[in-house]
């Protein structure tokens, strides 16, 4: 297995409230994607903007039913750039605003893997 050289994957991810509309979700998933613009260590950014049943892999399904309904992914080169990243008055700024907006959310940051098979 082969660790990933230094990149970090950050993922988040969230229920928004009842009563949140959708142009709110609208709003931070924008104030989100603005994040690359503002922080440098950002590397890049995915956001699947779903419902959980449109995927089909186990996972997701099983997200699903703890209650998350969307997922905020980013890339960085490194474990320093998330920690920079973290305390950035920008992500500040966008916590103020997504915080009030969600239920609960579940953050984590990992290191990809790559297993290679023989057959």
């Amino acid at each position: 297995m082969d660790e990933a050289k230094g990149v970090v994957k950050h993922v988040v991810l969230t229920k928004f409230k009842e009563g949140v509309s959708e142009s709110e979700i609208e709003q931070v998933i924008k104030g989100f994607a603005n994040l690359v613009n503002l922080i440098d260590p950002m590397h890049k950014y995915i956001i699947p903007n779903s419902q959980f049943m449109q995927w089909t892999n186990t996972e997701n399904i099983r997200i699903k039913y703890m209650g998350f309904t969307h997922i905020f992914q980013s890339t960085f080169k490194s474990t320093e750039d998330v920690v920079e990243y973290a305390a950035h008055p920008a992500h500040v700024d966008f916590a103020n605003l997504f915080l009030p907006c969600v239920d609960k959310f579940l953050a984590f940051d990992y290191k990809p893997t790559t297993v290679r098979v023989c057959i």
